[in-house]
């Protein structure tokens, strides 16, 4: 654990380089901002002659490869960071130098405990990718199949360590300040950082991720998930099926190929909306260059690092907040948002339906292309502030993932309507798990595990109250239990049965 003193030379370093690049400047601006920050963010860029723009992405570049994941996880907090930020931090990219192939070399062997010549029959030392983390090389296995090497950098676990430690420091401290800062929740997101990191610095739970998701999109055929080499995959290497593709990023190329981009992006919405709906497990990293058009026009997806989770509350919560905002039915949506208990109750439900309003009319039934995404996502954080919200980060990578998706899907197709596509969707799954046969099975499901805890019960209500007059029997067999209530006796399993008729009865 470092001393606070090596936390404030960080924290110092780094926002020397923040201030220099204009970085701080919404802070020293920001009235809600607490004032020992803001004198802070005006001492940072002291003697610096600032650009005419804010480079955030930039700084964070120049600071190195933890600063730069972290500023991928801070571009899922627009209510953090401000709309101008978010935009910028988009650009990260992970484009770094490539670590020489000695390394690589050596990392492999030593991560799969086989010299490489036993793994792989030809391995290209030049990268096709390099990030923060790791890097991409392209290799045929010994019995010919095409793949990629995925390769974590040397010494990248202590450098994210020694960020870590330092941002949880610095996070403790902020909330102390209370107010604005403590409704964003600062240790709340270096705590989702820290899970992000510790996912991806494993190969094997990024291999995990991809398998899971492949099984759960089978229903989804236009949308490939690449297949895992598990016998070449280790915590510091990853091995999985080449994609032989275009990036959805290069329009000219995916056009000169015949490709339909309206259904391009169609297949993305709707299989990004499956995952996180339907199956409450997603890709939340789909930025263009992780999406590839496959030759036969189904839509690829690399790079599992960073994955969300919703359960199914909360997904059908989100669908019916989607599917409010669809339809107009802004009082539902806020119904939702109070049982959900996103909102404090002091505030009034019919006052939050309305601010819904202002902000879902303007965009209801239009395309993309006409959509001004910053308006929306600047009317919805003055919601949050104004209701006193706190944030809810699997919400917030959720949102940060639809805009990303809607970004590629409008940069395919600039017509597309984001509402229309997502309609079926979000309409067949609130049917399936709303409607009256999907209710009756789930009563049906919850009574079947009451009815499975009963035998055990009724062995205990036998222990506990013993039939008057005689001494307290020692348990029978599960099989053969009896019950006695008082003086009254029955069999266990009848009575069993008896109520879960009843029951059953009840629900049908």
């Amino acid at each position: 654990m470092a001393s606070s003193l090596t936390h404030v030379s960080r924290l110092w370093r780094w926002g020397r380089t923040l201030g220099r690049h204009g970085a701080l400047l919404g802070i020293e601006r920001d009235p809600m901002a607490p004032r020992p920050l803001r004198r802070l963010a005006r001492l940072s860029r002291i003697g610096a002659r600032l650009p005419e723009r804010p480079r955030y992405a930039d700084a964070l570049e120049a600071i190195g490869p933890p600063a730069i994941k972290f500023g991928q996880a801070l571009a899922t907090r627009p209510d953090l960071v401000g709309e101008e930020a978010t935009l910028d931090l988009f650009r990260l990219q992970d484009s770094l130098p490539p670590i020489p192939f000695p390394l690589v070399r050596a990392a492999i062997e030593q991560g799969l405990g086989r010299p490489i010549e036993a793994l792989f029959a030809r391995i290209e030392e030049q990268p096709v990718g390099a990030a923060s983390i790791a890097q991409v090389h392209r290799a045929v296995t010994t019995d010919g199949r095409h793949v990629a090497v995925k390769v974590l950098r040397p010494g990248v676990e202590d450098q994210f360590a020694d960020a870590i430690d330092t941002y949880s420091w610095a996070a403790a401290h902020a909330d102390r300040l209370g107010g604005e800062v403590a409704r964003l929740r600062p240790r709340l997101v270096v705590a989702t950082f820290e899970r992000w990191t510790s996912r991806e610095l494993d190969l094997r739970r990024e291999a995990a991720s991809a398998s899971e998701l492949a099984e759960r999109m089978v229903a989804e055929p236009g949308f490939h998930v690449p297949a895992i080499d598990w016998d070449r995959t280790a915590r510091r290497v990853m091995t999985l099926e080449w994609i032989d593709g275009i990036k959805l990023s290069d329009r000219p190329k995916l056009i000169a190929a015949g490709h339909d981009l309206k259904a391009l992006a169609e297949t993305l919405v709707r299989s990004f909306l499956r995952q996180a709906i339907a199956d409450g497990f997603f890709h939340a990293d789909l930025h263009q260059g992780n999406l590839f058009a496959m030759p036969d026009g189904r839509v690829a997806a690399v790079d599992f690092g960073i994955m969300g989770r919703i359960d199914r509350r909360a997904r059908v919560w989100l669908a019916e907040i989607l599917h409010g905002l669809i339809t107009g039915d802004y009082h539902r949506v806020a119904e939702i948002h109070f049982e959900a208990q996103y909102v404090p109750p002091h505030h009034s439900a019919a006052e939050f339906a309305s601010a819904l309003r202002a902000v879902g009319e303007p965009i209801r039934g239009k395309a993309v292309a006409d959509i001004s995404v910053g308006q929306m996502l600047d009317g919805l954080f003055s919601i949050t502030r104004d209701f006193d919200m706190p944030t809810q980060p699997h919400l917030l990578l959720l949102q940060k993932t639809m805009v990303m998706v809607e970004g590629v899907a409008t940069g395919l197709h600039p017509g597309i309507n984001m509402w229309e596509v997502a309609t079926p969707v979000v309409a067949a799954w609130l049917r399936d798990e709303l409607g009256p046969e999907a209710m009756v099975a789930d009563r049906i499901r919850r009574v079947g595990r009451a009815v499975a805890l009963l035998p055990d019960l009724v062995e205990r209500l036998d222990r506990a109250y013993p039939a008057p007059g005689g001494a307290p029997p020692s348990p029978p067999p599960r099989e053969v239990a009896v019950v006695r209530l008082g003086g009254w006796r029955t069999g266990g399993l009848a009575a069993a049965a008896a109520l879960a008729g009843a029951l059953i009865g009840h629900v049908l």
